[in-house]
């Protein structure tokens, strides 16, 4: 197995915090995708995706209504989709991503967070080059998966990694590019997608720390994914005991 394995393995800690995290950066990543793309699913294949994500996070059909049409309503702000990068104790490099209608706001508390636990925001591209984009989906499937025969289908539509989870559902990574294509393959098998969307991978081996310095990136870690703006926080520290 690969190294997106090994990554999903380290990522132990909380990344959105509780259920309602789950469902604000949700509701942000919907409203983007029916404002990019139109509020009929089945004319967009990202919105599609992440209603049946949401849905498998249990979240009310109320709020993914919401969220739809909050991208057509005039007096609702945009949101920008905005990454950070920068440096935490020990040299942990940080890739943040951001969905705000208030840049000013946004980096004004991402800096904070960083000078508060002795870490220095970077400017673009600091970091950026330690990092794979990639396509991520979670499927099931009602009959047996055979992986290895899967994972030479899906070569050809851009996957480059494929592995069964803890709960048995089947991971799939690809090519950032690759999104729509990897879909596409998994609707025509008639797979179920439990989840789809975007990961950043290191591509640097993960730091062990000191105990002190650990602490120090976990709680920077934990101050960036509780901010209401922050969607995803991915960095190359080492969390295995």
């Amino acid at each position: 197995m690969g190294r997106a394995f090994e990554f999903r393995k380290e990522r132990k800690f909380k990344r959105w915090g509780n259920m309602a995290r789950v469902f604000t950066r949700l509701g942000k990543e919907i409203t983007i995708a029916a404002k990019n793309g139109g509020p009929d699913p089945d004319y967009n294949p990202t919105l599609r995706t992440l209603i049946q994500t949401a849905k498998n996070e249990n979240m009310p059909k109320d709020n993914i209504d919401r969220a739809i049409k909050r991208a057509s309503e005039k007096d609702q702000s945009d949101y920008q989709q905005i990454v950070y990068e920068g440096y935490g104790p020990g040299g942990i490099a940080y890739l943040i991503e951001t969905a705000t209608d208030n840049h000013t706001r946004t980096v004004a508390n991402v800096r904070s967070y960083f000078n508060k636990y002795n870490g220095t925001l970077g400017t673009s591209g600091s970091v950026d080059f330690m990092f794979d984009h990639k396509s991520v989906f979670k499927i099931k499937s009602d009959s047996p998966i055979d992986i290895e025969e899967l994972e030479l289908e899906l070569i050809d539509y851009g996957a480059d990694e494929v592995f069964k989870d803890e709960e048995d559902n089947v991971m799939i990574y690809g090519a950032y590019t690759s999104f729509g294509d990897i879909q596409k393959f998994i609707e025509e098998k008639k797979y179920t997608i439990l989840s789809g969307g975007f990961e950043r991978i290191p591509t640097v081996d993960l730091k062990k720390l000191p105990e002190d310095q650990r602490i120090e990136n976990e709680k920077l870690i934990d101050k960036l994914e509780n901010d209401d703006d922050v969607q995803n926080v991915y960095h190359t520290l080492d969390l295995s005991e």
